[in-house]
């Protein structure tokens, strides 16, 4: 059976649409119909209903598309292995992050890789993170960071690291600062070693990331373990962001140890620890049933080795 068939058949499930598949695809509309009769033949099932506007597919052409999927990955995977065996390393390496986390983690990681590996091409991907599951999941993204718990069977995880989480308040007081900060603001005990309660901010306004960021369900599960839910008048894409929000005392917000701005501690931010030690983990995720690249392996190792060395 040619795979081109398999390829045709995935793009018109795609698309929905035998005009866009032929778009797509470059080839003329009659021939694309013309060739999925002939495999609709030779397998003796319908794949596609044909309707005005669209096209969708029966549950046997759902069938057939799943495993054209996976056969297509495999050739896809062979092709990559060979010519990595007789290339070595060289070719693109996608990486997929969040701004914010791929800021403080990649840095030193890519500088140390392109002196090793200056003939791989690297892209980055940045997205939000279930954005990034999915596209990893799909062998979109060859490699990502991301932070636990990420729930999709089809993914391997490696822990990068893990590292505490401070709640971040305005110096500043508020009418919904709480009194027990208050009190330790007045006595001048609120120091970096205070540790509270994050039941003691559940009447404050809490900035967070937005839908589909991982760290967003952290802090919202933190609530739900401090038993409420927090009122939310700002979000935002970046934890930068909140912290500025924070700063103007528009809210509290929670943030990882890595982010922490220093300058702003300094002046209008205040770091607290909390009594639970909230921490979250940071890890490279990547399709587990899918060839991992020696780009992939390789961005893994150097890690290891910085690793080792602190």
């Amino acid at each position: 059976m040619d795979m081109r068939l398999f390829e045709y058949a995935l793009e018109i499930y795609k698309t929905k649409s035998f005009t866009k598949a032929a778009s797509n695809l470059h080839i003329a509309q009659p021939s694309l119909s013309k060739q999925i009769a002939k495999l609709e033949n030779e397998l003796g099932i319908r794949l596609f209903h044909r309707k005005p506007g669209t096209v969708e597919s029966t549950s046997d052409g759902l069938c057939f598309v799943k495993q054209a999927e996976k056969i297509l990955q495999m050739r896809d995977d062979l092709k990559r292995e060979i010519q990595e065996r007789k290339e070595g390393m060289r070719g693109d390496l996608k990486i997929g992050s969040t701004a914010i986390t791929g800021g403080h983690i990649l840095p030193s990681l890519l500088k140390n890789y392109e002196k090793q590996y200056p003939n791989v091409h690297i892209q980055l991907i940045e997205e939000a993170t279930e954005k990034l599951i999915d596209l990893t999941a799909k062998g979109l993204v060859d490699i990502s960071i991301l932070s636990l718990p990420i729930e999709d069977s089809r993914l391997e995880t490696k822990i990068i690291l893990t590292e505490p989480l401070y709640l971040a308040l305005p110096q500043e007081q508020k009418n919904w600062t709480p009194k027990k900060v208050e009190n330790l603001i007045a006595s001048s005990k609120l120091k970096e070693q205070t540790i509270l309660s994050i039941e003691d901010f559940a009447n404050c306004p809490f900035i967070l990331l937005k839908k589909g960021y991982g760290f967003r369900r952290t802090v919202l599960e933190l609530c739900a373990r401090g038993k409420f839910e927090p009122q939310v008048p700002y979000e935002t894409s970046s934890i930068e962001t909140a912290q500025s929000l924070v700063a103007n005392g528009l809210g509290v917000t929670v943030v990882p140890e890595m982010v922490i701005h220093k300058n702003l501690q300094q002046t209008s931010v205040k770091y607290i620890k909390l009594d639970s030690n909230p921490t979250r983990t940071l890890v490279f995720t990547y399709n587990k049933d899918r060839y991992l690249s020696m780009n992939a392996k390789a961005l893994i190792e150097i890690h290891e080795g910085e690793s080792r060395l602190t």
